[in-house]
Parts: structure tokens; sequence; C-alpha cells
């Protein structure tokens, strides 16, 4: 007899083999990446969700903190073919409920055919069907989970320093610790600021950049950041970064829209419309951005035709859906902390040449 049960939003419960002991439920997602199980684990995005592995084995290269994107596990529930034992010790040491032994292309294709879906989880010696669809019907949607940046944010402001001119403004919605590295790397000086920053907070700062990261849930309820970025808008250059891109698009005009199942892993291949050029990249992100508003379009999926990239030349703004900091993944986009910091150093009160290519 099996110890643990999945609830599926689409009425199925299926058996699996625990392997770290606890109930939970969150939105049902996957990840194509066959390396990189440390950083994805670890990233902020992934808060409220229970992460499928594509790739039938997890852990065959250990855990080691240096790779960490932040200082925990985010998603609630882990889901593998097989999972080490180095890797569920870790699991365990911080709570957080995994089973394997179970057909991942099964649950694969189920996400890609019905869409992300809610799931119930529950491990261990008295874990029951019933209790798993107990842990499903009290499961919320993504857009429901309001107030999601308070669980991942900064609590109260960090700053790493850089060895050049340039300092930063990083709203911190669930940032990757890479995206602060690798402007750092750069000699940019970065500001880590909570993701309900208030204006006086940033101009208190006199930043060169205003940074909007990374974080999980729908950008609609991240109030508090999309009024910075109506606020400094034609100001400050504005950059930002998946669920930052999705940010600064709806404050300026813009719409957003949930995926069916969204962009998770390192192979999704994104065209530069002014080049031509295709670069493979990492992403994590359930929306995306349906109208740009006042922002144009400058990189688009292959796949599905999606934003990828968005600018403005009159309001100084370059943003990516996906994560060019490449953690795990592909090094093509690194070029784009580049374009973000040269924004800072084109001088001020001069129109800057619009980025668009990394």
């Amino acid at each position: 007899m099996s110890d643990a049960y999945l609830a599926l939003e689409d009425g199925r419960v299926v058996e699996a083999r625990g392997r770290v002991p606890g109930r939970t439920r969150g939105e049902l997602v996957f990840t194509t990446a066959y390396t990189g199980y440390e950083e994805s684990l670890t990233d902020p995005s992934y808060e409220e969700q229970v992460l499928t592995f594509s790739y039938p084995l997890i852990g065959n290269y250990g855990v080691r903190a240096e790779r960490f994107e932040s200082d925990r596990i985010h998603p609630r529930a882990a889901i593998a073919r097989e999972f080490t034992d180095e890797v569920v010790e870790w699991l365990a040491d911080e709570g957080v409920p995994a089973v394997d032994h179970i057909d991942t292309r099964d649950l694969v294709t189920a996400v890609r055919e019905e869409g992300a879906m809610k799931v119930g989880i529950v491990v261990g010696d008295d874990a029951t069907p019933e209790a798993a669809k107990e842990e499903l019907a009290k499961c919320k949607g993504m857009s429901e989970h309001t107030d999601i940046g308070a669980q991942v944010t900064t609590t109260e402001p960090v700053t790493y320093e850089g060895d050049g001119d340039t300092t930063v403004a990083l709203v911190d919605c669930g940032a990757k610790k890479s995206i602060a590295d690798s402007l750092v790397e750069r000699g940019a000086t970065v500001h880590v600021l909570p993701y309900d920053a208030t204006a006086d907070d940033v101009s208190a700062l006199s930043p060169d950049i205003l940074f909007i990261s990374n974080g999980p849930g729908d950008p609609e309820n991240y109030m508090a950041a999309r009024e910075l970025v109506s606020e400094f808008a034609g100001e400050i250059p504005l950059a930002g970064i998946c669920l930052g891109q999705q940010i600064i698009a709806s404050a300026l005009g813009g719409t957003t829209e949930k995926m069916a199942f969204g962009h998770r892993g390192v192979n999704q291949p994104v065209r530069d419309l002014d080049t031509g050029k295709v670069i493979m990249t990492t992403q994590n992100h359930g929306y995306t951005v349906a109208d740009p508003g006042n922002l144009d379009v400058t990189q688009v999926n292959v796949n599905d035709g999606t934003a990828e990239g968005l600018a403005s030349i009159d309001l100084d703004v370059i943003t990516r859906q996906y994560h060019p900091e490449a953690h795990p993944g592909p090094h093509d986009s690194l070029g784009f902390f580049d374009d973000v910091l040269e924004m800072a150093s084109a001088g001020n009160g001069h129109k800057r040449k619009a980025i668009v290519s990394d």
C-alpha cells in the first residue's frame, strides 16, 4: 500500500511513494530542467506551488548551499520519478513533503493538456485518498494569494556593495540571489528593498536604476511595486525580470494574463526582433504580458509568440520575461545586465538609445 496520495483538480487520485511526510496543497506545475534542482527548489517564484520535475532522477550531483537562490525551499511539495537520499534529507530538514515512484510523464502531460491545476498531497503512515481530497478542497488559486509578496520579500533593506559608480534600487518581490550577484559583479551597488517599498524609500537612495525583481503569483497583486513604476517612469531608468516585466507593463498601460501552464525550464527559445537572433533561456512564470501598453515588444518566445522583452526609448525601460542570470541554464542572455547598467551610464537628462538585444 502506498503511503502518499495526490488528489488532482481533474478528479484523479494518484498513489506515490512517500519520501518526506506531511500534508500540503498548491498549484501543480512542472519544470523541464534536467539540472539545477537546487536553484529551482530555492527559487521564490515557486512559492505556493507544488513542483514536479520532469527529469527522472533528481539529486545525482548532491546538494550544495552555494547554489541556492534564497535561504529556503519555496515549493510546498516536491515530486519526482526518483529522488536521491541526499535531496530527501534536505527536503526533510526543511519540512517540505516529497514523493517519488510516480509516473511524472503522466503528471506533466496532464498539466500540459489541462493547464496548471490545484493539488492536495498527504504523505505518511496515515495517508488516505480522502485526506488528500481534503487538502485539495482547501487549495487556493494563485491569483487568490493576494499578499504572496510578503511571504518571499526581504523584511529589511539590504545593501550589496559594488566597486563602480552605479546604484540600483532592487525591489524584492521574490528576487533570486543571482540577480543581485550579476549586478554587483558588474560594479553596481545594489540596495534590496521590500516588495512594499514606498516612493520615499526609493528617492532616499537616489538610484540610477529602479529594478523590479521576479517573484511568485499574479502581478496584479503587487500594487506597491506598480505604484513605484508609475511614480518614477521617465525619471529613473526602469528594468525588470519575469514578474518585474509584468508589473512594469501593467503600470504603464498594459495588461497581463494567466498562462495555461506557464514556461518553466532552461530550454525556452527567444527571438530578438531587432537582430533576428535566437537565444536559449531559463524561465519560470505562470503569467505573461498580454498587451505591452506604452512599451514596445522587443523579443518573443519562438514557441508561442508571448512577449519576452519590452523596451521604451522615451521612458528608459528595458525588461525580460525570462531569467538572464541563468541559474540554472544557458548563459546566452547575461548581456542583459550590461544593457541595464548602460542605461544608467548614458547620462542624466538625455534620451538613451533603446537596448533591445542580448
